[in-house]
């Protein structure tokens, strides 16, 4: 049976051992993690925690409704066992909120909700091989990048802080970027430097001759794979091929430790062609776009 339960309802523990032991398992989807990037969130929680489905949520209008918070790259349903039953949740989901946009994982397969998913991509790069097999698959382009970096010296300095990389951030990406408000960075500062303290997050920074700071990412670690969950370079200063020299770097990094390196996804068609690049392939995801709102509240935007 499936439970609704509010946050402060939860057993914070199975929780996250069913986090932690679940075949779809996420780092996105811990409870600390969702106390930091969600206003909200309550458990869809399958009889004793065999199955947990997070939920995070915004109240407008006197209307709850489900919401993708920034800086959380895969939620959805998490369970102990590879089979599920989608229909369960899907029907607990929709009687309790009648507005739901919500990122699901890679390994959740919706066929329930085909009228309300829609299928977006993402990019992953296999990194089992040793790093001279893995860039021999690099693009002739982002060899070319490899080579500007070389001749403009840029060098790489692990451990940042993670100011200089959310100033980078927000006079770059951020500014391109309208939706993010001054509390969202507020909410980044506080969930990168908990990840740094829980040894599961490293900031990457790239510098040039003149100690400019003309890259830098925050890559998180969680089981057999990294991902980025942020970068930017400075978009004045892109002609150094500084964020394949970023990329590369953390690539030589982490092959060492790691099987998977998630490029963090994009539907969009120049930014999937560059991370496929790499050598990336391309995955999909579902995405749950449901509106059942009155007809006058159909354009609420999460």
């Amino acid at each position: 049976m499936i439970h609704y339960l509010k946050r402060d309802e939860l057993h914070v523990e199975k929780y996250d051992a069913c986090i932690a032991s679940s075949v779809q398992s996420r780092i996105y989807a811990y409870s600390w993690y969702l106390d930091i990037v969600a206003d909200h969130w309550d458990v869809l929680v399958l009889d004793d925690y065999k199955a947990v489905m997070p939920l995070p949520w915004r109240k407008k209008l006197g209307i709850k409704y489900v919401y993708p918070p920034l800086w959380l790259l895969e939620l959805g349903i998490f369970s102990l066992k590879k089979t599920v039953d989608y229909s369960s949740f899907s029907e607990v989901l929709f009687t309790k909120f009648k507005y739901v946009e919500l990122r699901l994982n890679t390994e959740n397969s919706d066929q329930e909700l085909d009228s309300f998913v829609v299928q977006k991509q993402l990019q992953t790069l296999s990194i089992q091989d040793a790093y001279e097999s893995v860039c021999k698959n690099y693009r002739k382009d982002r060899k070319k990048d490899l080579q500007k970096a070389l001749k403009n010296k840029l060098t790489e300095k692990w451990n940042d802080s993670s100011e200089k990389l959310i100033e980078l951030f927000r006079n770059n990406v951020g500014k391109r970027t309208s939706k993010i408000q001054d509390k969202d960075y507020t909410v980044l500062k506080n969930l990168l430097d908990t990840c740094i303290q829980k040894d599961i997050g490293e900031i990457l920074s790239i510098y040039d001759s003149s100690k400019n700071l003309v890259a830098s990412g925050f890559f998180l670690k969680d089981k057999n794979r990294v991902s980025i969950l942020l970068s930017s370079t400075d978009f004045k200063n892109r002609s150094n091929g500084a964020n394949t020299f970023l990329i590369d770097r953390a690539i030589y990094k982490y092959e060492k430790s790691f099987e998977i390196f998630n490029f963090g996804g994009s539907s969009m068609q120049s930014i999937a062609k560059y991370f496929s690049s790499f050598g990336a392939k391309t995955e999909e995801y579902q995405q749950v776009k449901y509106n059942n709102l009155p007809f006058f509240l159909k354009k609420l935007k999460a």
